[in-house]
């Protein structure tokens, strides 16, 4: 690989994955039932909105959500891989594509979490009850994920530790699941990188 495709790669992967972590989270806003009306999020609305218009037209919605943005969110991933592989001079097929993005989307979907996770420990402890609209994005995002953890486990007298489940299962995930499924269906080393 010449060094000038070295640089269009980062480029494109760059700004590529930038606009993919915009669309996750637009479904991911939906996923939670988030306030719309906070400013970040009407940013992911207006940011997104020109690409999910006429895929709507032809993507139903299915249990409330709209799927469409599901379904641009592994598009993206999709050409983002295809460049980086034509860059690489490596071949591909459409379904193996279509499997990498599946997985790329899955990867990136629990990592947003993680960090949410990460970004409401933090806020818990030096802003607590915070109001601000990242605040709010933030505990939107990460109650519905908690919600099951804190159910399940017992009354700690005030401290609340499911955080601490919630990281240990994205973790495993990451470390046992997602890589030996990407090994499954074949993802080039290159791919695997940007996951």
């Amino acid at each position: 690989m010449s060094g000038l495709n070295g640089a269009a790669i980062f480029v494109i992967q760059t700004l590529g994955s930038l606009y993919l972590l915009i669309v996750l989270l637009r479904f991911i806003l939906q996923l939670v039932r988030a306030n719309f009306y906070n400013p970040l999020c009407q940013f992911t609305v207006k940011a997104t909105q020109p690409l999910l218009k006429p895929l709507r037209r032809v993507i139903p919605s299915l249990f409330g959500l709209d799927m469409s943005s599901l379904v641009l969110a592994i598009l993206v991933q999709m050409v983002i891989f295809a460049i980086v592989l034509t860059l690489s001079y490596m071949s591909f097929n459409i379904l193996g594509l279509l499997a990498w993005a599946i997985i790329g989307v899955t990867a990136l979907f629990l990592k947003v979490f993680f960090f949410a996770l990460i970004i409401s420990v933090i806020l818990s402890w030096v802003a607590p009850g915070s109001t601000s609209p990242g605040a709010e994005l933030v505990n939107q995002i990460t109650e519905p994920a908690l919600a099951p953890f804190r159910r399940m486990l017992p009354s700690m007298g005030g401290l609340d530790i499911s955080p601490i489940i919630a990281f240990m299962v994205i973790q495993l995930i990451q470390s046992y699941v997602i890589p030996p499924l990407a090994m499954y269906v074949g993802m080039p080393v290159v791919l695997f990188g940007l996951i």
